[in-house]
């Protein structure tokens, strides 16, 4: 279990962090979300020792985090760190080695992991020489290839394609299967949502929300109506303080609303001009739960 306590850090006058507690449990992942400049890469970067906290701990299995602990902690930073003139094989294989691997451990988990990602056929191309898509994707080889305890991803989704993203997805979920614990950064929330058991919301250095996905929406206060109205424009949406936003295409019309706004209510107006086809009424996205508790 990854734990992260009373993190606190200033760099100079600006607040990265206050207070930021959360816990991550084996075979789990979970999703580190928050605006831009909340914390999220401060917050990666003191599990593996790269920032100096003010105040506040960072444990693994109940125990302090020591450099041989981190040797198994499979991390991808937001900026990334790989040699680009090096060839990816032997990149991978360095990089097994560097991790305790012996040497032909370290070839058989970079043929996996080559294949794994469609990349066997340039293994001796350099760095430099692949798509952004393909560096990504040796990155996260580079993460996995000496078989990590807790993988630590920053942004690891930025640029990918969807098969890409598929791919990748495919991979963290087999991860997490295997009873490793994943976290990772990322601004898709809606892939978030797919993928992870637990998310962590963090804004201006302080966790504002954490939970189970489900759960998390389940208890927003606000809720998500969609109505389709034959022969309508969207025209009949009230200027009401409890819908926190409104998106009309065609037909069909999608509220946030405050869950103590009366349904009845708009599925009379609604009514009133035209047919209703469609009445649905559920707990938000976790997008919309997002906007919710950092603001708009």
């Amino acid at each position: 279990m990854l734990q992260l306590t009373g993190l606190s850090k200033r760099f100079g006058a600006v607040v990265a962090l206050d207070g930021c507690s959360f816990v991550v449990a084996p075979g789990r992942m979970l999703g580190f979300l928050g605006p831009n400049g909340a914390g999220k890469t401060t917050a990666m970067r003191s599990i593996f020792g790269l920032v100096a906290l003010d105040s506040g701990d960072v444990s693994w299995r109940g125990e302090p985090i020591d450099d041989r602990t981190r040797r198994t902690f499979g991390y991808m930073p937001e900026q990334r760190g790989l040699y680009p003139r090096m060839k990816v094989r032997d990149q991978l294989e360095y990089l097994g080695e560097l991790h305790g691997m012996k040497a032909s451990a370290a070839r058989k988990a970079t043929d996996h992991w080559l294949e794994e990602f469609g990349l066997t056929d340039r293994a001796q191309d350099r760095l430099e020489q692949l798509s952004h898509g393909n560096q990504q994707r040796i990155q996260l080889a580079a993460a996995l290839v000496f078989d990590p305890d807790l993988l630590v991803l920053d942004e690891p989704f930025s640029g990918l394609d969807p098969l890409g993203v598929q791919s990748l997805g495919s991979v963290l979920k087999r991860q997490a299967a295997a009873g490793k614990t994943v976290v990772f950064s990322s601004h898709q929330l809606d892939l978030v949502e797919d993928l992870c058991d637990d998310v962590a919301i963090i804004n201006e250095g302080q966790i504002v929300l954490s939970g189970e996905v489900n759960d998390i929406k389940q208890r927003a206060h606000q809720r998500r109506v969609e109505l389709h109205v034959a022969g309508s424009d969207g025209s009949w949406v009230p200027d009401s303080r409890l819908i926190a936003s409104s998106s009309v295409q065609g037909e069909r019309v999608v509220l946030v609303v405050d869950q103590t706004f009366p349904i009845e209510e708009l599925v009379s107006l609604a009514a009133r001009s035209g047919q209703v086809t469609h009445v649905s009424f559920e707990a938000p996205s976790l997008s919309e739960v997002f906007l919710e508790v950092v603001g708009r």
